[in-house]
């Protein structure tokens, strides 16, 4: 049995866990605002500014997330 060494950064696993929670948030948004529409057409419009808007926020926190695991892993 050859013994086997993790390399690399913890960091990095966090981060991935952090995109995993990131793309379940932009799904759920979007997923919202088709439920919305098919509910109620004419308000379409005002969803996908709120939609927009949530979803630059949860990038945003994904590419922090990005930004704490490589300053943290140096």
């Amino acid at each position: 049995m050859i013994p086997m060494e993790i390399v690399g950064s913890i960091n990095l696993v966090g981060y991935g866990l952090a995109v995993i929670g990131s793309g379940i948030g932009v799904g759920l948004i979007f997923a919202a605002v088709i439920q919305g529409t098919a509910r109620q057409p004419e308000a379409r419009g005002a969803m996908m500014g709120t939609a927009w808007i949530g979803f630059a926020v949860v990038e945003a926190l994904a590419i922090l997330g990005l930004a704490f695991a490589l300053f943290l892993g140096a």
